[in-house]
């Protein structure tokens, strides 16, 4: 374990810190898709979409990690905690290797090392080539759509038994698409590209569980390419358990080296 650990490069890690969603508990049932019908509008799927929105306050629990640069990969099983719409906290055995990501902070640091980083989402948003902030990572964690749908009009069309979600008006530097699955309207899939740039933003979610009246991802695939880059990260959840008391213990030990990202 203290090897894998040290393997992970300063990128994966923080890759880590953010790419974390909620998903089984005890009794969880696995969600199937459902029958989409053909008559929905646009405007009532993306409708459905957010009335079906994740409503619990706090998660505790385990997730495995895949993670690969294109070059080599790593496995680890971390500690999880969450406070929704307020904090994400991660931690490898024995606190190793510590994440903590608010609204305005993404910080962790890495005790084989003895280095840490402590800045804004500038970072996140250069290596995965579009805006990111606290909303749009929890949404991506959580199967909501990572931009507000609500914001302008879609096509509809059935794709692979879903959903598929295009932008009635194209973006002049982004493409989007989105397929929504029809059981509980929440994402199948979720695609960011900036062609001109050689950015691929693609998120997967595999299935869903029904975890308290919740209906939250069991497992997800990520993908963010560059023209320089290919991060791909597959997690698994394990033991989580909703709407207990959390806390967030961290803090930079002292004498670290700062990292420039």
């Amino acid at each position: 374990m203290m090897e894998i650990l040290k393997t992970f490069g300063s990128k994966a890690l923080l890759l880590m810190a953010f790419l974390i969603f909620v998903t089984s508990c005890k009794s969880t049932k696995v969600v199937t898709e459902g029958r989409v019908n053909d008559k929905l509008t646009a405007k009532s799927v993306i409708k459905s979409h957010y009335l079906n929105g994740s409503k619990f306050a706090s998660l505790n629990g385990r997730v495995k990690i895949n993670y690969s640069d294109g070059e080599s990969s790593q496995s680890v099983s971390v500690s999880l905690r969450m406070k929704k719409d307020e904090a994400i906290w991660l931690s490898a055995p024995l606190g190793i290797v510590k994440a903590y990501i608010t609204p305005d902070r993404v910080s962790f640091y890495n005790k084989l090392e003895n280095e840490y980083f402590d800045g804004d989402f500038s970072y996140l948003s250069n290596l995965l080539g579009t805006e990111v902030d606290f909303p749009i990572l929890q949404n991506l964690l959580l199967g909501q759509a990572i931009i507000d749908l609500r914001d302008e009009k879609y096509t509809i069309d059935i794709d692979e038994d879903t959903y598929r979600l295009t932008p009635k008006l194209p973006g002049s530097l982004y493409k989007i698409l989105f397929r929504i699955e029809p059981k509980n309207f929440k994402m199948n899939l979720q695609q960011l590209s900036q062609p001109s740039e050689q950015r691929l933003l693609q998120i997967a979610y595999q299935n869903y569980q029904k975890i308290d009246n919740e209906i939250l991802p069991n497992e997800i695939h990520i993908k963010a390419l560059t023209k320089d880059s290919e991060n791909t990260i597959k997690m698994e959840f394990r033991n989580i358990e909703l709407n207990g008391a959390v806390n967030f213990p961290y803090s930079i030990p002292k004498g670290f080296k700062e990292i420039e990202l």
